[in-house]
């Protein structure tokens, strides 16, 4: 141990509860293989500037929430907006890492 620890190992409240898993999730985790949300289960809701955002480590910024949509008072509820949204996001032609390829793509 080195210090570093999973906060799910100690907080079981910080698993996902797949019976709130939003429909797109449910096809993307089936069509990329996965048993359960990989990656994405460290996705939270978060805040930026006192708005609804999550974050995106690829993009190393905040992606902000439309004010359009209505977020629900169930934390498991809003994370699963939140993973979705990320996903929908990075596949996304106005994700910044779109233009870097346009930019440094040899082949």
């Amino acid at each position: 141990m080195i210090g570093q620890s999973i906060g799910y190992r100690y907080d079981v409240n910080l698993l996902p509860d797949y019976t709130k898993i939003t429909p797109f999730l449910k096809k993307y985790v089936e069509a990329m293989g996965w048993d359960d949300l990989n990656w994405l289960e460290d996705v939270h809701m978060g805040y930026e500037e006192g708005r609804p955002a999550v974050f995106c480590r690829n993009a190393n910024g905040w992606v902000t929430i439309p004010s359009s949509i209505k977020l629900p008072n169930n934390q498991q509820d809003r994370d699963m907006i939140a993973r979705e949204l990320l996903v929908k996001f990075q596949m996304s032609p106005k994700h910044p890492l779109v233009d870097l390829k346009k930019a440094y793509l040899k082949f």
